[in-house]
């Protein structure tokens, strides 16, 4: 995979090399920090995330950056990962490479998938997977997340996640800063900035609206430039992922053929493709140089697809380094040869930290029982038979696996024997085997059945770590909204995972108890 990345991030050299590169390249700082200012401004930004942006203005500072979805209340534990990997791994950069390395956040509030950030779903008191939602306002799905404004169903999500959390100390710390930051009247992708500036601004991150038109000039000539290259993006990602399909991996991304890595945002958003010399965006239809005109003169217009947003990213800030999730890494690895395209360089890609949270008593249960994370996933009981089988007594296990083998050989017997009178009984022999085969495991089942019976806790213990470790059979990381965790252990948590979770290599996963 490394020919696909720009570096390794595991190696110093690419530190180096990257921020070396950072340092060449042309950014109008004065102008993002000005941004960054007003949009804090506009939020109540903590102190340290406001002394933080204006870092960004010194010539020597890069970013770490990472993004995400709006998700309602912060969206699943993974976006907190996300974030705190870029904290940790903006602090590591300054302290080992002696530059000011800035956390920042990218909020993609220019994304219109409604259906996808209304919900939150989380572990109620019986450890069950429930979720609140926030109603569907005039435009979802059609407006970007940014236009469409909070209403009466954001307190009512409250009082519903209030409703359905465990009562704890945490809870009412919890509740009152849900309330501040999603009050209605404000953009959705606004309540959810404020919530990440309040749990995560004094450790330093930067959280920056995608969306706001004050930056669109700083990336004018990147849409020019997209309009005049034709389709060049699309086929370049097309022949990256036929080249990572070829080499055994997935393509992420399989973009359309005569399609612009942009859309219009004109109202409701809509794609750009070509059409001959042309280009036609819903009822738009213009030259290319004449859209090429317009996204110079008029960029706010314009937003970019998943092809070019890490571009329009790395154009906006001085990135030295990208954090990750798994999917992105692989739609990443389609890019290499667009930003060299562009003329710019890749920042390197460091997958975020992955974790499990578990209580104490399913993590006991797990080392005790020496029962694998990985067993849990499966939503059916074959990890439970095993568990209950090994805590047989030794005597009917074996007993019955002795049963089993004395049957096969003594009817390996018969078979012998009897094809000597006629050779068409050796079938009927093996098929009468295998109904006493069959009766066998149907009594190995009836025992593990009373196995259950007899030990219900056990049970108990199996379902519960379960319900906490995959919930529905999906990541707890990608399927539980953080603020199920904030709520059992409050604003510790956020020291707890920044002292514990390991800024981990590829495929590394911690499990951590809270």
């Amino acid at each position: 995979m490394a020919p696909f990345y720009a570096g390794n991030p595991a190696d110093p050299t690419a530190w180096r090399d990257r921020i070396a590169a950072v340092h060449r390249t042309v950014h109008d700082r004065p102008l993002l920090a000005n941004i960054l200012a007003a949009q804090q401004a506009r939020r109540g930004a903590p102190a340290e995330s406001v002394d933080a942006a204006a870092n960004l203005a010194d010539p020597r500072a890069v970013a770490v950056v990472t993004g995400q979805q709006a998700g309602l209340f912060g969206g699943p534990l993974f976006t907190l990962l996300k974030a705190l990997t870029a904290i940790e791994l903006a602090s590591r950069v300054r302290d080992d490479y002696g530059v000011p390395a800035v956390p920042v956040f990218w909020v993609n509030a220019e994304d219109h998938d409604w259906n996808e950030v209304k919900t939150c779903s989380l572990l109620d008191g019986d450890v069950q997977l429930v979720s609140v939602a926030l109603d569907d306002p005039d435009g979802s799905n059609e407006c970007a997340i940014n236009e469409l404004a909070l209403d009466a169903s954001a307190p009512r999500a409250i009082e519903a996640l209030e409703a359905l959390l465990p009562a704890a100390e945490s809870t009412p710390w919890l509740l009152n800063r849900l309330r501040r930051a999603y009050a209605p009247g404000r953009p959705m992708s606004d309540g959810f900035a404020r919530w990440l500036e309040d749990l995560l601004g004094s450790s330093g991150l930067v959280v920056y609206d995608a969306s706001d038109p004050a930056a669109k000039p700083l990336v004018a000539g990147l849409f020019e430039a997209e309009f005049a290259s034709a389709d060049r993006t699309s086929r370049l990602a097309a022949r990256a992922g036929l080249e990572l399909k070829q080499l055994g991996y997935h393509a992420q991304v399989s973009p359309m053929q005569d399609s612009v890595a942009l859309f219009h945002l004109a109202g409701a958003r809509t794609a750009c493709r070509l059409d001959g010399d042309d280009v036609i965006t819903g009822a738009l239809r213009e030259s290319r140089a004449a859209m090429a005109d317009r996204a110079r003169l008029a960029p706010e217009e314009f937003s970019p697809n998943v092809l070019l947003r890490p571009l329009v990213q790395d154009t906006i800030f001085p990135t030295v380094c990208y954090v990750a999730g798994p999917g992105e890494l692989g739609y990443l690895g389609q890019l290499k040869a667009i930003y060299e395209s562009f003329g710019m360089v890749m920042p390197l890609i460091q997958p975020r930290a992955s974790v499990t949270l578990l209580d104490a008593n399913a993590a006991r249960f797990l080392a005790r029982h020496e029962v694998p994370l990985a067993s849990l996933r499966a939503q059916d009981e074959a990890a439970l038979n095993t568990l209950l089988g090994a805590h047989l007594p030794a005597g009917v296990e074996s007993a019955v696996a002795e049963a089993a083998r004395t049957l096969a050989e003594r009817m390996s017997a018969v078979a012998s024997a009897v094809t000597a009178i006629d050779p068409t009984l050796e079938g009927a022999t093996h098929s009468a085997l295998g109904r006493m085969q069959d009766d066998i495991k149907k009594l190995q089942g009836k025992i593990l059945q009373a196995a259950k019976r007899k030990d219900e806790t056990l049970r108990r213990q199996f379902t519960r770590a379960q319900a906490q470790a995959f919930p529905g059979g999906h990541p707890q990381e990608r399927a539980i909204g953080f603020v199920s965790f904030l709520n059992r252990v409050g604003p510790t948590l956020i020291d707890r995972l920044r002292n514990d979770l390991p800024l981990t290599e590829f495929g590394q996963h911690s499990l951590l108890t809270l």
